[in-house]
């Protein structure tokens, strides 16, 4: 057993075994390989990565693989999802180096930390082949690794040396962000791009905002194309509900099994916001179901939620999932027949002779009572089998952006129990990650709180107290946003050129200082940040609030304008300055028109309600009243809900 049984990382605890002298990320590595002279050899990955554990079954695992590591390097393991600034640091190096990045990632660098060499999945043979190059190298060309190692650091973090622009990006970037999108959607199967296919939450909240704003037809239905098939494929599950990372294929057919709470988060709400725009029964049906994944599957029973479910179980990706027609046949009996036909199921299979469940493109996706009876029949027996590995590890950031699907999912739908889950989510979180001082920690196990939060953490968060307050008219919550910002921005506030650096001024310091400026599965720290500052300056009225948000719009200006379909969150916070944000205060005891607003798709609006708290929203208000209200200035109060519904349609989806 090595340094790594005591971690709090599943992903690192299941390499403690391994005959490799693992070392985790800290000051004690980096000691070592000073004193032995030797470099460090640094392996990346998280517990949901496929070729992670191939790569350690093929070679950590072996003796003698782990006798040559250990002979010639200093070995270090991290947990991508605990140390997203290593993380950051090392693929930026990886992108440099080769083009492209991926995981594991493999990154040799010397014991101050400089990369020098670096690769993602290497298999055994080549693996020591390679490593005896590097040794070789490491002796006798040292000052030519040396060299290489402060060029390829110079190099790194080239986006968190932009300089804002002096302006905003022109309206036009909006027109050209569809165009862009339109251009590379795949007309047969919907997403975007070729294979492999990722869910593409965050651009298609942008194409659900164009439509509302402007009515683009094209916008519409790309969205609904994409969700359409992305529920029909086998990346949904459709029996358990939830969605698996990826599509291997353009059909959104073959997953890559792992389920990431990240995406249970995103995706619910882009299938939230698709029903309550255009009243589809089977995004909303796809939005229930995947909650009810995560609250069954996920759910910590104190209240946080765990990261994310195995691709693997008993050493195969996907036996968990598939199923055989005698399988279904056994478990169904005089049901089978119908549910074969429903779920695309044959003798033949579509995944190394089993089947994936899913539904042909374009057919219904709501259940008939006897599929649905067979579905809660196939979901009993699939319960039975060994589940897929469970990440246990609570993250602050992924927890923040699930608390605010649930309050926004609670109030549109009127289930006050996701609102209450939600509200638990996030006591968990301060109870377990928050220090006593104030100061956010990033991931909890176990009773164990570690590594200082990060600037997506805090940005998450703010957002997630936002959002509760906006849903539950409790001030407590939206003073916490108001906290959590103010800290957010003093920790990671790059004073300078704008923006906010991914660690905290209070962190280690590394070999480079990231700024997470590009949206990856998640929103970049920095969209996020701008967000959801700019919805609290709406109900709070705090202009520096307002500044650091465009501050970081002007930071990325340049890109923006380039490529703005590469930045479809930011784009939201762009809309709000430029379109406009609209403030709505209900002000009294007057449930009617609170309730016709938390139901109603409002992406560019923030509510206040309940329990007043600072700021101009509340001043001089008459109870009994709805404000609408842009830039603080509001319209004739309103004390009649279909009238306030037309105002909002007026107000708030005109382009």
């Amino acid at each position: 057993m090595n340094r790594l049984a005591t971690e709090t990382s599943p992903y690192l605890r299941q390499h403690r075994d391994n005959p490799v002298d693992w070392y985790p990320w800290g000051e004690e590595a980096f000691a070592r390989a000073a004193e032995l002279d030797r470099p460090i050899l640094l392996s990346v990955g998280y517990s949901a990565c496929h070729w992670c554990h191939v790569m350690a079954h093929d070679c950590f695992e072996d003796p003698e693989t782990a006798a040559v590591m250990n002979d010639l390097f200093v070995n270090v393991k991290v947990d991508r999802e605990e140390r997203p600034d290593v993380d950051a640091i090392y693929m930026d190096a990886l992108q440099t180096m080769t083009g492209s990045g991926g995981w594991p990632m493999t990154v040799w660098m010397t014991p101050e930390g400089r990369p020098f060499f670096a690769g993602t999945y290497f298999p055994r043979e080549r693996f020591v082949d390679l490593m005896l190059r590097i040794a070789a190298a490491w002796r006798d060309q040292r000052d030519e690794i040396e060299k290489q190692g402060r060029q390829l650091t110079e190099a790194m973090g080239r986006f968190a040396s932009l300089s804002p622009a002096p302006g905003l990006p022109a309206p036009e970037v909006l027109e050209r962000a569809e165009q862009e999108l339109t251009s590379r959607f795949d007309p047969e199967w919907a997403g975007f791009g070729d294979a492999p296919k990722f869910p593409p939450s965050m651009a298609l909240e942008f194409l659900l905002r164009r439509h509302l704003r402007t009515g683009s037809s094209t916008a519409r239905d790309m969205v609904d194309r994409t969700l359409d098939a992305m529920a029909a494929g086998g990346i949904y599950d459709h029996l358990g509900g939830g969605f698996c990372r990826y599509s291997v294929d353009r059909r959104w057919l073959v997953p890559h099994f792992e389920k990431m709470l990240y995406d249970q988060a995103m995706l619910t709400r882009v299938y939230l916001h698709s029903w309550q725009l255009n009243g589809r029964a089977a995004h909303l049906q796809v939005a229930e179901e995947t909650i009810s994944y995560v609250l069954d599957d996920l759910g910590h029973p104190e209240g946080g939620f765990f990261s994310a479910e195995d691709a693997d179980s008993e050493g195969v990706e996907g036996k968990f999932y598939v199923f055989t027609p005698a399988e279904i046949e056994s478990a169904l009996g005089p049901l089978a027949p119908e549910a074969i036909e429903w779920y695309g199921v044959t003798d033949r299979g579509n995944f190394e002779g089993a089947n994936i469940l899913h539904r042909p493109l374009g057919a219904d996706l709501i259940r008939p009572p006897r599929i649905e009876e067979a579905r809660a029949l196939l979901l009993e027996e699939r319960n039975r089998r060994v589940r897929p590995g469970l990440d246990d590890k609570i993250l602050t950031e992924w927890n923040a952006l699930m608390i605010s699907t649930l309050a926004e999912a609670g109030a549109a739908t009127g289930r006050a129990e996701w609102i209450d889950r939600a509200e638990r989510a996030a006591e968990f979180l301060l109870e377990g990650l928050r220090r006593d001082d104030g100061r956010w920690l990033r991931s909890w196990q176990n009773g164990r709180a570690r590594h200082l939060a990060y600037a997506g953490d805090y940005a998450a968060l703010v957002d997630a107290f936002t959002r509760l307050g906006e849903t539950t008219g409790r001030a407590r919550w939206t003073e916490l946003a108001l906290a959590t910002a103010e800290q957010m921005l003093e920790l990671f506030g790059d004073h300078d050129q704008g923006g906010l650096w991914t660690t905290g001024h209070d962190a280690e310091r590394l070999v480079a200082r990231p700024k997470d400026l590009l949206d990856g599965p998640t929103p970049s720290a920095n969209a996020l940040a701008a967000v959801a500052l700019m919805r609290l300056w709406g109900l709070t009225g705090r202009e520096d609030l307002r500044g650091a948000s465009t501050g970081i719009i002007r930071l990325l200006a340049q890109p923006v304008e380039s490529h703005p379909s590469g930045f479809a969150h930011l784009l939201w916070a762009l809309e709000m300055e430029l379109l406009g944000l609209t403030e709505i205060a209900v002000v009294g005891d007057v449930p009617g028109l609170v309730t016709e607003v938390l139901t109603t798709y409002l992406p560019l609006a923030v509510v206040a309600w309940g329990e007043p708290f600072g700021g101009p929203l509340w001043e001089s208000r008459e109870p009994g009243h709805a404000y609408v209200c842009e830039g603080h200035t509001c319209l004739a109060p309103i004390d009649d809900p279909e009238a306030l519904a037309r105002t909002l349609r007026e107000t708030t989806t005109t382009s």
